[in-house]
């Protein structure tokens, strides 16, 4: 297995993100003394649940971005996408995705090291990302990268991100 960088004639290549979660994380607002505040805590699901969204690469939004691929025969096991934001010198990961096969077997952190690597490479001061309150498996694989929570937001996807338990997590790595 080999990881490359592909140029930019995948952009608009789309990737469907499937994957089943059995823990969300529940975001409880606070309010004490007049200040505001959050406090997170794992819960399990009554049932396992799927989930599956799209995207596409290079979008037109992201700031000189990058695909890196790891591949065997030219088949296409997991690409990580990374674009610099220069005012404020981070590299965002926008998509992380290993084929649902391949998944557990390293191609993931591979692909991380590589983004670190970049990151050092372009004397960017952080790495971060997005991911959902109930990706249980994509937080946990963060983590183990050295990924801590760095924020949140309730309203990111529809106004009814809380009850729906798909609250935006951002995630970091300080370098």
């Amino acid at each position: 297995m080999d990881i490359i960088e592909l140029d930019r004639s995948h952009k608009g290549k789309a990737i469907l993100f499937t994957y089943t979660t059995t823990h969300y994380y529940d975001v409880r607002t606070l309010a004490y003394d007049g200040v505001g505040g959050f406090q997170l805590a794992r819960v399990p699901f009554a049932e396992p649940q799927t989930k599956q969204f799209k995207s596409s690469l290079f979008e037109d939004y992201l700031q000189e971005p990058r695909l890196f691929c790891a591949q065997e025969d030219g088949e296409w096991l997991g690409v990580a996408e990374v674009s610099r934001e220069s005012w404020n010198n981070r590299l965002r990961v926008s998509n992380l995705w290993v084929r649902e096969e391949w998944r557990y077997q390293g191609i993931g952190k591979l692909l991380m090291a590589r983004v670190i690597e970049v990151a050092r490479e372009l004397g960017c001061r952080a790495v971060v990302l997005e991911t959902q309150s109930c990706n249980d498996p994509a937080i946990r694989f963060y983590r183990s990268c050295g990924f801590s929570l760095i924020g949140l937001d309730t309203i990111s996807y529809t106004n009814q991100d809380v009850a729906r338990h798909e609250v935006r997590l951002e995630m970091g790595l300080i370098l």
